[in-house]
């Protein structure tokens, strides 16, 4: 533990500024409950979000999803909380694990700043005009217009899993046919070093155009959804653009940073933030954050890309349901 901080003097910081935050929560607790949390179960509610956030972090991270890919999708799944609330903090949350995994990633030459700068554009545009229509849904559709969110959220899952699935492991160092004029003028190219492989992969990304268009839609569901846009950055990068499964999963960490900072806006000025909700799952998210990065350098692509592929088919089960339970009106036991 020791020599890790050392390496990461900014997680020695944050481990600080934790304990001062949560030593001003304690104090907080003492103070009298409300009609429904009594000081107890509300300290208790912290730990354990503070805790979950910091492992769906790590998770996350190296899977390249962002942390909201997880958070959402098992909150609006297995609680009654309102989904403009979840989906709001979700974008909260794939922004600060996205955030602290910039720097290593940066430091380490696994993101691709060409392609960073690229993709941030269309992805900021399109998660604007998501959250906004997500506002709107809210509004207007009330519980059926949760009951779709949740249907649709669990079957864009099971889609990006099977693209995963049949792309099958050339996913990992994707080669590319034929490099297209747009992506040589902008030299989408560079390369990494492998620590698994114990040589530097060389990439050239291909279908800049297809890219844009496809990064404007990601940020409208990631906005929409509250999911950051992760969960779709990294399939777009790698199987579209043919970048290697660790660039674009590092490149993603840094987009998620970006677009879901301005993603967050339209939910905030609705008052669909709530800060006492969102901090504990913040804080967790910045450990879990760092430690993920570090170890993203050091595990096999295959690995990356199995855990994927289960993390998205897992957190699609219970929101189907959930969406069919809504629209049915009818409750499925043992689900």
């Amino acid at each position: 533990m020791t020599a890790l901080l050392k390496r990461v003097p900014e997680l020695t910081l944050l481990i600080l500024v934790t304990i001062l935050a949560y030593t001003i929560m304690a104090a907080f607790s003492q103070m009298s409950g409300t009609e429904t949390l009594t000081p107890m179960v509300a300290w208790a509610i912290v730990i354990g979000s503070f805790v979950l956030s910091t492992i769906i972090a790590i998770v996350a991270v190296l899977g390249g999803v962002g942390g909201g890919v997880i958070f959402t999708p098992v909150m609006l799944g297995f609680t009654s909380i309102d989904t403009l609330l979840v989906r709001s903090t979700g974008l909260v949350v794939a922004m600060f694990s996205g955030l602290v995994s910039s720097g290593p990633f940066m430091r380490k030459g696994l993101a691709d700043i060409r392609i960073v700068f690229y993709c941030a554009i269309p992805i900021i545009i399109g998660a604007m005009a998501g959250s906004q229509v997500a506002i709107e849904l809210s509004e207007n559709m009330g519980e059926t217009g949760d009951a779709i969110v949740r249907l649709l959220l669990g079957g864009i899952l099971v889609f990006i899993a099977l693209m995963f699935i049949l792309g099958g492991a050339n996913t990992e160092y994707p080669k590319p046919k034929k490099i297209d004029k747009l992506s040589k003028k902008l030299k989408l190219k560079s390369g990494y070093w492998e620590e698994s492989l114990g040589k530097t992969v060389h990439y050239h990304a291909t279908r800049a155009g297809l890219g844009s268009i496809l990064f404007l839609i990601v940020g409208f569901t990631g906005g929409f959804f509250g999911l950051g846009g992760g969960w779709a950055v990294v399939p777009v990068l790698n199987l579209v653009m043919t970048v290697p499964l660790k660039v674009s999963a590092a490149s993603s960490g840094v987009l998620l940073a970006i677009g879901n900072a301005a993603a967050i806006w339209p939910y905030f000025m609705k008052g669909a933030l709530i800060a006492v909700f969102a901090a504990p799952w913040m804080i967790g998210q910045v450990i879990g954050g760092i430690l993920g990065a570090h170890i993203l350098a050091k595990v096999k692509a295959s690995f990356v890309r199995n855990m994927l592929i289960a993390l998205l088919i897992l957190t699609s089960l219970k929101l189907i349901v959930r969406g069919v339970e809504g629209l049915l009106g009818i409750d499925i036991p043992l689900l």
